[in-house]
């Protein structure tokens, strides 16, 4: 059996990785002045999207950080 390459490997993990991110449990990620701010309307309508607003911003650094790392994974492995 033939062994598998590292960039094989890293891929595996990284499509494994972003499986799991987007598989995620719903996240309640309100801040504790926001989350009573949102109660005491009574909208929960507007409190979810709130939370879904909360949890996209967060992930975009994320996003950007990964796509400059394997840029740079890239570029590193070219050279050689």
């Amino acid at each position: 059996m033939p062994t598998k390459s590292p960039v094989s490997i890293i891929f595996q993990k990284l499509f494994l990785s972003i499986c799991i991110l987007l598989l995620s449990v719903a996240a309640n990620a309100q801040c504790a002045m926001c989350r009573a701010a949102l109660e005491s309307s009574g909208n929960a309508v507007k409190a979810e999207a709130v939370n879904d607003g909360i949890v996209f911003l967060m992930a975009i650094p994320y996003i950007i950080v990964a796509g400059i790392g394997f840029v740079v994974y890239k570029m590193y492995y070219k050279k050689k």
